[in-house]
């Protein structure tokens, strides 16, 4: 009985202090940030490429499909009401306040997150981050911040053309394959949708990429120098990353509602 407890006691002193030091590498991240920008806007220039524009093909493939299975459910759900002229109010609510926002941060997880935590670890595990503080550059300041940043402004981007790419792909099953009418469409998505909806969709977006993006960055950047640690990083940014944005998911829908 006493192992059990001094096993839960050593479990939630290590939580306590792992929070603690993610709070305090958030703090520095963001205290460096505004001399990155002014100063050296092109590093975070190119990480929104290696971030985003790197990413639209599985973006924007994953939201093509996703619209039109949604197409076809709702219109075959509402198809029992004689409503399939609200198809387009059904896909345009659940990909904005949604499935928009989630899909692309689990997909960012997965290809961008890994990438950035992989990288950060393996010039860890070769000493790279070493050398820079040996030649007096901070490399928190020139490695983690730009990517961070890049992150952060990607990922509401990304879900812009996630959503786009949604309502094309429900447009094409629902208008061209199932014959709704396109005038019903877009006119029930546009009487329905207000500006509130998508405020709630900008948040979830902007959230979920600084909960993204600072995970991947920390991961990175304390992983064991070895492959296997560095593969154990790649791993728990994906897997934390998940479970963090389902669980933001939920408390920030309960906030808006």
């Amino acid at each position: 009985m006493k192992g059990l407890l001094r096993d839960i006691y050593n479990n939630v002193l290590e939580f306590v202090r792992t929070f603690g030091a993610f709070q305090l590498f958030f703090l520095r991240i963001i205290r460096h940030s505004p001399r990155i920008v002014l100063r050296r806007p092109g590093l975070v220039i190119k990480q929104i490429h290696n971030t985003g524009a790197l990413s639209l093909v599985i973006i924007m493939v994953c939201g093509f499909f996703v619209g039109g299975v949604l197409g076809l459910q709702g219109y075959s759900n509402l198809a029992r009401f004689n409503a399939e002229d609200s198809v387009g109010t059904v896909v345009a609510l659940a990909l904005i306040k949604e499935l928009g926002p989630v899909i692309t941060a689990l997909l960012f997880a997965g290809r961008a997150g890994t990438a950035l935590s992989s990288e950060i670890g393996l010039m860890k595990a070769t000493d790279q981050l070493s050398a820079m503080e040996m030649m007096a550059v901070n490399p928190v300041r020139r490695v983690l911040v730009p990517r961070f940043l890049g992150g952060v402004v990607a990922m509401p981007l990304l879900v812009a053309i996630f959503t786009c790419t949604g309502l094309f792909g429900a447009h094409v099953v629902a208008v061209d394959l199932l014959s709704v009418d396109v005038g019903a469409f877009w006119q029930q998505m546009q009487l329905s949708v207000d500006i509130k909806d998508i405020r709630e969709g900008v948040l979830k977006s902007f959230v979920f990429g600084i909960v993204a993006s600072l995970l991947a960055v920390w991961e990175g950047y304390n992983a064991i120098p070895t492959a296997e640690g560095v593969g154990r990083a790649t791993t728990r940014t994906v897997v934390i990353t998940a479970i963090s944005v389902l669980i933001l998911d939920f408390m920030i829908t309960a906030v808006m509602l």
